[in-house]
């Protein structure tokens, strides 16, 4: 009998350490190559780890929610203690639904495929819905009635995509949880012992002790790790490196709320959730055509700097997931028509609140675009995401009122604001631009050229 440790490797994209969210074997347990042991966590994505051996899982290393180095001893294993599993044919291990999973660097050489278990084979329910378990916990991780989901997958069975397009219809404040009110809706604290002036007015007397920060209860501390942590570090270094500049203009988007209406409508987008984030989308390329230095960057060589110009468009779309803010980008988005820019967009927001959003779907972004209109922000002044130029914020779109042709008239106002790297760009060029997304989002016939 022999027992092996299996260290944390490196995942790739130079990432140094994870954090273990979940495991998903005990001590006892029988594996097999490709079997995922546990979830874990980097600075850019959750990732399911699969079993490098077959055997007898020893012991757990590392507790969950721990973050620990590549190279750290994280599991065990008593490799001959049970017969292994034979080995399936080399194939992609990621499981439907998109989801990150490692393979290939286990004892047995080349690549295999996961095993899938039993559990995990389509399940029918008393109520006629097709949907394997880890779907089905999906769904109730959600609230979602899987009798009312339209299935997509093989046979009728419903996929991990139609859950989670299901789930994107209802309020974006459905995953917030709001705290309860404390028990004691008043409390008293002591007035300053130099101010005694309250007693001579016929104040009560302060109590003899108050409560402190430290006291339990009162404080909570939150660990800095993982997306957060990658976040701030990003942010401050864009906020202290690049000069930012931020130029807005409010607009009328009627137009382009007409156009998502009809869209909506049509039977060539039946399948595809169409929003007004689409036409921004296309406004943001088109324009960026237009003006290139806003999807250029700036970069520090040993011979100094240089403006790295790109005739191409990998998009950004800031994403706010219950990992924190991820900003997935969509590969040569400029060759991409409507359709399958829409596609490419609900693949995107689907995957990245999943929480399955890979590194390399984050990693080359050329410009970004955030929507805070969805939280019912007007405006802002974003932050450019480091190693990109510029950065769009499209606010909330709502009914104001306006004037056409002389007449004030209610129409669909929303405002587009712009950051920019004032070393990599002029006012002039910045100007051109937001002017350019603005004339699209107001007349997107604009589009047609």
């Amino acid at each position: 009998m022999s027992t092996q440790n299996f260290t944390l490797p490196d995942v790739g994209e130079g990432l140094t350490e994870a954090e273990i969210v979940a495991w998903k074997v005990a001590p006892g347990d029988a594996v097999a190559i490709n079997d995922v042991i546990c979830e874990i966590e980097t600075a850019k994505s959750l990732v399911e780890l699969p079993s490098p051996h077959a055997g007898v899982v020893g012991e757990l290393l590392v507790a969950e929610g721990t973050t620990v180095e590549v190279g750290t001893p994280i599991i065990s294993f008593v490799t001959d203690a049970a017969p292994a599993a034979p080995a399936a044919p080399a194939a992609p291990a990621a499981e439907e639904g998109g989801g990150s999973v490692l393979v290939g660097y286990g004892s047995g050489g080349g690549a295999t495929s996961r095993r899938k278990r039993p559990a995990e084979r389509p399940v029918r329910s008393s109520v006629g819905v097709i949907a394997k378990p880890p779907i089905r916990k999906l769904a109730r991780d959600l609230g979602v009635d899987l009798t009312t989901v339209t299935p997509t997958g093989a046979d009728g069975e419903v996929t991990r995509d139609d859950v989670m397009k299901h789930a994107s219809q209802a309020s974006v404040f459905r995953n917030i949880e709001t705290p309860e009110w404390g028990a004691v809706r008043e409390e008293t604290v002591p007035a300053p012992q130099s101010a005694p002036v309250g007693l001579a007015r016929g104040l009560a007397p302060a109590p003899a002790s108050a409560p402190h920060a430290d006291e339990p209860g009162r404080t909570e501390s939150i660990p800095v790790k993982g997306v957060r942590k990658a976040t701030s570090s990003a942010m401050v270094q864009s906020a202290y490196s690049a000069p930012h500049v931020t130029v807005w203009k409010e607009i009328d988007a009627s137009r382009t709320m007409e156009l998502v209406k009809r869209l909506k409508a049509s039977p060539d987008y039946a399948d595809i959730r169409v929003s007004p984030l689409l036409i921004m989308a296309r406004a943001v390329i088109w324009a960026a055509r237009r003006t290139p230095m806003v999807n250029a960057a700036w970069v520090e060589t040993e011979n100094g700097a240089e403006i790295v110009v790109r005739h191409y468009v990998n998009l950004g779309i800031a994403a706010a997931t219950p990992r924190g803010l991820l900003v997935p980008n969509i590969k040569d988005a400029q060759d991409l028509g409507m359709k399958d820019l829409a596609r490419a967009l609900n693949r995107l927001t689907l995957t990245a609140r999943e929480g399955k959003t890979s590194p390399a779907d984050q990693q080359g972004g050329t410009i970004t675009i955030t929507n805070i209109g969805v939280f019912g922000m007007d405006a802002g002044t974003p932050i450019i995401n480091p190693g990109e130029a510029g950065i769009v914020a499209m606010g909330t779109i709502s009914q104001k009122p306006w004037v056409v042709d002389g007449e004030v008239r209610p129409r669909w106002v929303t405002t587009v604001a712009g950051s920019f790297d004032h070393r990599v760009i002029d006012g002039d060029g910045m100007s051109r631009f937001i002017a350019d997304v603005a004339s699209v989002l107001e007349e997107p016939a604009l589009l047609v050229d």
